[in-house]
């Protein structure tokens, strides 16, 4: 059995990690090498680095924050934000990107999916899918995919554009609802699961996580293969450690963390028992 994964997500804006709702309403969160380190220590699987105003201003990617973290750590970094091209995805992958995830480009080209995929393999190849669900005229709901940092609405259908991204080249999709994003309230099963069961590449949940029962329903009744997650590790309302006992406990498949790590002194919550 594929051990399930649990991924810290860094939002950077110009150098900083920050955390909004909804994608807005951004916050401080501290330095990115920092908090890089921190999760690194604490036992995550991955790591998400996402440059969320680039595209909306037109700015070039962030290798420089992606080196200094890669040369921090040791474990996987996907980065996405400003990916204009291959070339673009190249300066990352040197810089110790293990995937590039892309959004706005892809959905303006795309044929750079094949692209990327062809130069750096399926598995490299990560489609950032926000999703946000409104409401035609008619009062039926819409799944719709948004782009520039959730700032634009495509008119693509969200399980269209994963079925399209699979076939592309995309080895995973991360799938990002703007709807839930930030509100500590759970992620949106419904999408999630209707996503999972749309392709065969592995789906990564984000949004809307505010509790360890948060991600074990996302992992087990949503289909998930991974759950991103930003607020709760970041104001450290949560430790990996405590997440992942609590879905171990749950009968849950999950990498173990290193021995000492499976609390976090700033809140002496036990898992168990919810929040």
């Amino acid at each position: 059995m594929l051990a399930k994964r649990i991924i810290p997500c860094l939002d950077v804006d110009r150098g900083r990690v920050v955390k909004g709702v909804k994608f807005f309403d951004h916050v401080d969160a501290g330095d990115p090498v920092e908090q890089a380190l921190f999760y690194d220590a604490g036992g995550a699987d991955e790591l998400v680095f996402y440059d969320i105003t680039a595209s909306h201003e037109g700015r070039g990617i962030m290798a420089e924050v992606v080196r200094r973290v890669a040369d921090s750590v040791f474990m996987p970094i996907t980065v996405g934000g400003g990916i204009g091209s291959v070339d673009d995805a190249a300066k990352l992958i040197q810089a110790g990107a293990e995937k590039v995830s892309i959004n706005s480009s892809a959905v303006r080209d795309p044929a750079m999916i094949s692209q990327i995929a062809r130069k750096f393999g399926r598995c490299a190849t990560v489609l950032g899918l926000d999703a946000n669900r409104v409401k035609r005229g008619d009062g039926s709901e819409f799944w719709e995919v948004f782009i520039n940092g959730g700032r634009v609405g495509t008119g693509r259908e969200v399980l269209a554009w994963a079925k399209e991204a699979e076939d592309r080249g995309a080895g995973e999709v991360v799938l990002n609802v703007m709807n839930s994003d930030g509100t500590l309230e759970g992620y949106d099963l419904e999408m999630t699961r209707a996503v999972s069961a749309a392709v065969r590449i592995p789906v990564v949940a984000s949004g809307g996580a505010g509790k360890p029962e948060d991600l074990l329903k996302v992992l087990t009744e949503g289909g998930a293969d991974a759950a991103l997650a930003a607020s709760i590790f970041h104001f450290r309302q949560w430790s990996i450690g405590q997440v992942k006992r609590y879905l171990a406990d749950h009968g849950v498949c999950v990498r173990p963390v290193p021995a000492g790590m499976a609390t976090f002194p700033g809140n002496g919550r036990d898992p168990s028992i919810g929040a």
